[in-house]
């Protein structure tokens, strides 16, 4: 099955920063068989959070885009379904680009790979118990 990286795990793969997610996360990266994602929702919460001080980067904006796909991602863009979409069941957070995520993994048939807590226990993350 196709899984699509939370903002966090792309951050760690940018950063070389892989062998410190915890091994569940790793062996979904590493998984054979479905592809590997990132939405445009990731880039662009990265570009919000880089430009007003949240989050520095090593990477200038610019180049995230051929730095995922070096890393062997496909980018998922953002359409109408995925912006309108209710998800079931509701997950615990609030934050917009998590809620997006979940939108595009339920739409594109997908499982979400995070680390989030508050997304790692949705049924739509790849990490939650069956």
């Amino acid at each position: 099955m196709p899984r699509l990286l939370d903002t966090h795990i792309f951050i760690a793969l940018l950063e070389g920063r892989s062998e410190q997610l915890p091994a569940s996360v790793r062996q979904e990266i590493q998984a054979k068989g479905g592809a590997l994602y990132l939405s445009v929702a990731s880039l662009w919460e990265i570009a919000i959070k880089s430009r007003i001080g949240k989050l520095p980067l090593h990477t200038r904006l610019h180049d995230l885009p051929d730095a995922a796909r070096q890393a062997g991602l496909i980018l998922l863009p953002i359409n109408e379904h995925h912006a309108l979409h209710t998800i079931s069941p509701e997950p615990s957070t609030r934050d917009p680009f998590d809620r997006l995520l979940l939108a595009q993994c339920a739409i594109e048939n997908m499982r979400l790979v995070t680390i989030d807590r508050a997304l790692a226990d949705h049924p739509l993350s790849a990490t939650a118990a069956p």
